[in-house]
């Protein structure tokens, strides 16, 4: 099966630089901070430059247990980010990577508008049902959430 491609738009009251900042550049302080569900965000491989590997680990009980991903280009000056998920215990069988391409400009008010375009790349022949794509399209969308509401409450973060 081919490739398939979701593409995503939201605005934001945070700046670009924070919510850049607390997504991608410090994401293996804060997620664990933050978010119930993840355990830790650990360095397999780099520095945090572009070929690094973070392995995102899960509490027990939730619906993975890791996602390990692979940072392909970083441009903090322009809040762009493009990394892949190389690797999860969730993949199985039936995906082989997914690949985000992520860019925060500024807003008019002072927060964000968020472009994210992800590709899903299946293994094979396989073909993806839409309630596996959209509980990991859920799931991504929910880490944004959070980190949104985290810099709303702590305005001084990353500022």
């Amino acid at each position: 099966m081919p490739a398939i491609i979701f593409n995503d738009e939201f605005v934001c009251p945070v700046a670009p630089h924070r919510l850049f900042h607390g997504l991608f550049v410090d994401a293996h302080n804060l997620m664990p901070k933050i978010m119930p569900v993840v355990k830790s965000v650990d360095f397999v491989s780099g520095d945090g430059g572009p070929g690094s590997v973070q392995q995102v680990n899960f509490v027990d009980g939730y619906q993975m247990k890791y996602v390990k991903n692979r940072l392909d280009f970083k441009d903090k000056e322009n809040c762009v980010i493009n990394y892949t998920a190389i690797e999860s215990d969730s993949f199985g069988d039936r995906i082989d990577y997914i690949v985000s391409e992520v860019k925060f400009d500024a807003g008019s008010d002072g927060g964000s508008k968020c472009t994210i375009k992800t590709t899903v790349c299946p293994k094979g022949d396989v073909v993806l049902d839409d309630e596996t794509l959209k509980a990991g399209k859920q799931g991504h969308m929910e880490q944004y959430k959070v980190v949104i509401a985290h810099l709303i409450e702590n305005p001084h973060l990353y500022a």
